[in-house]
């Protein structure tokens, strides 16, 4: 029987993304898995995993939005911005109270431009950013577009702050607590992130990677349709879904898509394809799912 699914994966700290995608692999025969946005290995917390030709839906998953709980420890400093690298502890940092924090919070609030950690996945000229700066030759990279929908001061007890983050894809947690701690004349670090939520995949539904075995994996497995909560859909006849999993064009229905992209389902509500408009009259397949 082939394997067609998502796994909500609780990944523990100490193990990088890719160990928890390799452990999953290794629970059938050649099976196939990606994971769709990284975590650090400091970081614990909501992993979705794609299976099979579900991979094909990686993208759609990575560009929902994020929730992560982040500790810091302000009046620190270190070169990989959090617990990992080494921690230098600054002399005679200002002490910010819970009021001036609540306000740099709301300022970081939004679409903002953020700079990237120097040790990041970001690609450099062909090399990862963390292996240049692990060479010595860390980079300045450029700031990117990212939004920030929500910053909550959970708990704050000097020197130890904790977050509630709600943000767009592309956003580092590490770089929110650098930033808001720099807007106050001091640093901070990253102690703890757990990232709790993706889109509406949540940790309170994930499974222990460690409880995932032989006999129990499939049971876990979530329908591809998952991947594309909060696109737009259409449902197909079984003609049209003949028609679409052989990659033909479909005839575009009276009526207005917003989007550029629709999730094709078949009358059971499973997902068959993503189409994306050929001409003004016409659909047609840029991912096709097996029955």
């Amino acid at each position: 029987m082939s394997v067609c699914g998502l796994l909500n994966v609780n990944k523990p700290k100490g193990i990088t993304s890719r160990e928890a995608v390799d452990r999953v692999r290794r629970l059938g025969r050649r099976l196939k898995v990606g994971h769709a946005g990284t975590l650090d290995p400091l970081a614990s917390g909501v992993l979705v995993l794609c299976l099979g030709p579900a991979t094909r839906l990686v993208e759609y998953v990575q560009q929902m939005p994020k929730r992560y709980t982040a500790t810091f420890m302000l009046g620190r400093t270190s070169p990989t911005e959090d617990a990992e690298g080494e921690v230098t502890v600054l002399e005679a940092p200002p002490v910010p109270g819970e009021e001036a924090i609540a306000e740099a919070a709301r300022r970081l609030t939004g679409t903002i431009e953020q700079r990237p950690p120097a040790y990041s996945a970001i690609k450099v000229e062909g090399q990862r950013a963390y292996e240049l700066a692990r060479q010595g030759k860390p980079q300045e990279l450029q700031p990117r577009r990212v939004t920030v929908y929500r910053i909550e001061v959970r708990h704050y007890d000097y020197p130890e702050l904790k977050l509630d983050v709600e943000c767009s894809a592309g956003t580092y947690v590490r770089s929110l607590g650098r930033d808001l701690a720099r807007s106050l004349g001091t640093d901070a670090v990253t102690t703890r992130l757990v990232r709790t939520a993706v889109g509406r995949f949540t940790i309170e539904e994930s499974i222990d990677l460690e409880h995932l075995n032989r006999q129990n994996w499939r049971e876990q497995l979530l329908p591809p349709v998952r991947a594309v909560e909060g696109m737009e859909t259409v449902i197909l006849s079984d003609r049209e879904v003949a028609r679409v999993r052989s990659g033909q064009v479909i005839r575009r229905r009276p009526g207005t898509w917003k989007s550029d992209k629709l999730a094709a389902l078949d009358r059971t509500g499973q997902l068959v394809a993503i189409l994306v408009p050929r001409s003004d009259s016409l659909l047609g397949p840029v991912k096709v799912l097996p029955a």
